[in-house]
């Protein structure tokens, strides 16, 4: 038979843990919160066929999930595609601020002005952005200052880079030929960085302007016409969309082309000096990440890319019947047989 004192500790064991089941949060009231799910707007250059297998979408899917967020179930992507029609992105961008999307992710300087001119409230993260200060997306690399952030590329270093490398595999060329997109912004001054260095190299350069597919066939045509030693294809998100016609025409008019992104040599493109679009924008997932968890885009400084590559098709090159010089093909970090 319990004693007093027993009785007394068993009564107070009692009380205590009633006391503390009541302070302890239910089981099935904290499975009744679901974790949140945010709601981002991508703005993609090309078609969806070309989103889908776009290194730069699989890049960026790639980020997300590394950073713990998955589609469908803590995060939603609505996907607006311009169908390589820039003129488009205002009106996509519009759309996405209708639908008050948590953040918008930019395709290049193009879709990142339209989300800029659509909202000053709405987290943006722009990829692949040249000059984004010349351009006044920003204030400043390192303080963005409103609510555009994103990575900046090198493209005018590496359109030089890439004028060198086809000279340094043509000693005799004289006249090349330059795919640059003109209603991009930041291509001005990446075609103004590659005449300077022409004429250092003592190189004719005939820039041809391509703004759309109708352009890119006048393009053709005018090349075909003037006969270039060999071509140059500036960096751009439209641009690329047209990668596999480029890379055709330049098989087909024996032009050797060096080109921005390692996937047109992949497909049968000469050589390409170029950032890594998968890294690129697998870096890109995480402004994102950090935005939803509370920071600032005017706080994020704006990140230059530091992964570059040198890929050669010796496919292509024998098809042209070139030799790749010991010194090109010695700093290549990829060599396609």
């Amino acid at each position: 038979m319990p004693t007093p004192w027993s009785r007394r500790t068993i009564l107070w064991a009692g009380r205590l843990a009633f006391a503390l089941a009541l302070l302890a949060p239910s089981p099935v009231a904290h499975a009744q919160q679901p974790e949140k799910t945010y709601r981002i707007g991508f703005l993609y250059t090309g078609t969806r066929i070309q989103r889908e297998a776009s290194p730069t979408v699989k890049g960026f899917r790639q980020g997300l999930n590394e950073l713990g967020w998955v589609e469908g179930k803590n995060i939603v992507i609505e996907w607006r595609e311009a169908d390589g029609k820039p003129e488009q992105f205002p009106g996509l961008a519009a759309d996405l601020v209708r639908l008050k999307v948590d953040l918008i992710v930019a395709n290049g300087a193009p879709a990142t002005h339209a989300s800029r001119q659509a909202t000053s409230t709405i987290p943006i993260v722009g990829i692949g952005l040249s000059d984004p200060v010349g351009q006044g997306l920003v204030a400043s690399l390192v303080r963005p200052g409103g609510n555009v952030t994103g990575s900046a590329t090198l493209f005018s270093e590496l359109a030089t880079k890439r004028l060198e490398l086809l000279r340094e595999t043509l000693p005799g060329l004289s006249r090349v030929a330059v795919v640059w997109n003109g209603a991009n912004p930041g291509n001005v001054r990446q075609l103004e960085e590659t005449k300077a260095a022409a004429r250092s190299l003592k190189l004719r350069l005939q820039p041809v302007d391509v703004r759309g597919l109708d352009d890119l066939q006048r393009a053709f045509d005018v090349m075909t016409r003037t006969n270039p030693e060999a071509l140059l294809i500036v960096a751009d998100p439209l641009i690329i969309t047209y990668q596999a016609q480029l890379v055709e025409f330049a098989a087909k008019r024996r032009l050797p082309a060096v080109h921005p992104f390692k996937e047109s040599v992949e497909i049968g493109g000469l050589m390409a000096y170029a950032l890594d679009l998968v890294d690129l924008n697998r870096r890109a997932a995480t402004y994102v990440d950090k935005i939803l968890r509370g920071a600032k885009p005017a706080d994020l400084p704006i990140e230059q890319p530091t992964k570059f590559e040198l890929v050669i098709n010796m496919k292509t090159a024998q098809a042209l019947g070139l030799k790749i010089p010991p010194s090109v093909l010695l700093r290549a970090d990829q060599v396609i047989k």
